[in-house]
């Protein structure tokens, strides 16, 4: 069982219906207990870094996150879900992050030309040795939202990288957790399959 973690910062519907299309038993849940007795979880996550901190400090999640992250079991932070991995994002200047991984997360820069926020489908280059994208084709398309981006202090986690004027960490992977900018459960065919290889690391 998936537990998808509701701290009030998350785009629940569509990941917990993406896992029901692939058949996978999954619970929304805010109880630290359930969390922690799940096989894998789910961080979604839209809106401000520092929204998502203070959620998820006002639901006590913050200790059941971290412990998941190091229990050995998948564990995938999805967009705002993966920026709270780190330690601190320009959006929150006075917010701390959840510093899993080591980085900071910067907005896209405005004299690209380019509209903020990048939405929309994007091909990304990854890390074939990555469990989440095995069986992908070259460079897949998914979907992006987001107008702040990753700069992970060690490139050795980057487990995908994409571009919208300027590169950018698009996915990171160290031992079971994983997360993506992208959102796997709105990228059709390629997330499905991101999913299910996720699942089946449980």
């Amino acid at each position: 069982m998936v537990a998808i973690i509701d701290y009030g910062a998350g785009n629940i519907l569509s990941v917990q219906k993406a896992l029901d299309h692939i058949g996978c038993e999954n619970v929304v849940t805010s109880d630290a207990s359930v969390i922690s007795g799940a096989d894998g979880a789910i961080l979604p996550g839209v809106g401000s870094f520092g929204d998502a901190m203070d959620h998820l400090t006002d639901s006590g999640l913050v200790g059941a996150v971290r412990e998941f992250a190091s229990s050995g079991k998948p564990f995938l932070g999805i967009c705002l879900g993966l920026q709270v991995l780190f330690d601190a994002s320009e959006e929150s200047p006075d917010a701390t992050g959840l510093s899993v991984f080591s980085g900071r997360v910067r907005r896209f820069p405005s004299d690209m030309g380019l509209k903020i926020p990048h939405i929309g489908w994007n091909s990304i280059e990854y890390d074939r040795e990555c469990p989440i994208f095995k069986g992908l084709s070259d460079q897949p398309y998914v979907y992006f939202v987001h107008s702040y981006y990753l700069q992970a202090e060690d490139e050795g986690v980057v487990s995908a990288v994409a571009e919208y004027g300027i590169p950018f960490h698009a996915a990171v992977w160290k031992d079971n957790v994983f997360a993506t900018q992208f959102h796997p459960e709105k990228s059709g065919s390629v997330g499905l399959q991101i999913l299910r290889n996720f699942v089946g690391l449980m």
